[in-house]
């Protein structure tokens, strides 16, 4: 057989062996549709775990971020496909540089407790009241609920749930906020309550790292972030829930905020593709298919 055939038929070939792969995946993933619409958001995780140890290679990206080596290594970043580790470091720098005003912000805002409600920074008080405004707004809250999502997807966190405002309830709301909701992280329910909280300390890392994916894919997509002050605010309160000191805090921060960076570095197809799906209200299912379809792994 000449090699041009030859090339052909093996190009044919993956592209069955993908389709089929597809086909069992969105029919496997219609059932982990079925068990979150119950609540059953343990049995539906226990579904994707079994879908990701499947030898078909089902999901192959579920996780795949958690096993990697050291996220700044060069290797890493070479695995990533990414031009080198002074592309992702203004980056992190600029994130750093947005999480320190915030909590700036966050210190002059207990300060001046006679101050009228500001749930976000700057954005809140510079935006018009206008069409344009609000849909520039819609799209920052569509990629910043995807960072959450893929951030968290790639480390094996699964999401239960999530939100992303429509232009309909930013109309309506200016503080109408997008959510992304996470099987593993109920201990938020015990934040600020008296007693010291206790996490263990890779679970604390994931944490860290899904929490600050908002604000890495607004940097990358926008290259500014606005929608910052909530995130950092709930992950200041889990530090202090903690007992952590500044400097360790300021550690795991930087590490999280690197993670993130790399992983949506990597991904930035994937990521564009699910703040699409995420905007239509599709299902998790949808949105889980939808990054495994357009994986670069």
């Amino acid at each position: 057989m000449p090699t041009t055939q030859i090339h052909r038929f093996g190009v044919w070939a993956a592209a069955v062996k993908e389709g089929e792969v597809a086909v069992r995946r969105r029919s496997a993933l219609r059932r982990v549709d079925k068990e979150l619409e119950k609540g059953n958001y343990r049995a539906a995780l226990s579904l994707v775990k079994q879908l990701k140890a499947h030898p078909g290679g089902l999901l192959r990206g579920f996780g795949a971020a958690a096993a990697a080596p050291k996220i700044s290594s060069v290797a890493f970043l070479d695995e990533l496909k990414l031009g080198g580790k002074s592309e992702i470091s203004s980056v992190d720098a600029a994130i750093l540089h947005s999480i320190k005003c915030s909590i700036e912000f966050q210190l002059k805002e207990e300060e001046e407790e006679t101050q009228t409600r500001v749930s976000q920074p700057d954005f809140k008080k510079t935006m018009e009241d206008t069409y344009n405004s609000i849909y520039e707004h819609r799209l920052m809250c569509m990629q910043h609920e995807a960072g959450h999502f893929l951030v968290g997807y790639m480390l094996g966190v699964f999401p239960r749930r999530y939100k992303v405002p429509s232009v309909e309830d930013l109309l309506h709301d200016n503080f109408a906020r997008g959510k992304v909701e996470f099987v593993g992280f109920e201990f938020l329910r015990d934040v600020g309550l008296d007693t010291r909280g206790r996490l263990n300390n890779e679970t604390l890392k994931k944490f860290t790292c899904v929490v600050l994916g908002g604000l890495a894919a607004e940097h990358l997509v926008f290259g500014y972030s606005e929608l910052l002050h909530s995130d950092v605010s709930k992950l200041d309160r889990v530090f202090k829930w903690l007992d952590l000191r500044e400097k360790e805090a300021a550690s795991k921060t930087r590490e999280a905020v690197q993670v993130a960076v790399s992983i949506l570095c990597g991904q930035s197809e994937a990521q564009c593709r699910l703040a699409q799906a995420m905007a239509l209200g599709t299902s998790l299912a949808f949105c889980i298919d939808t990054i495994e379809t357009t994986l670069n792994l």
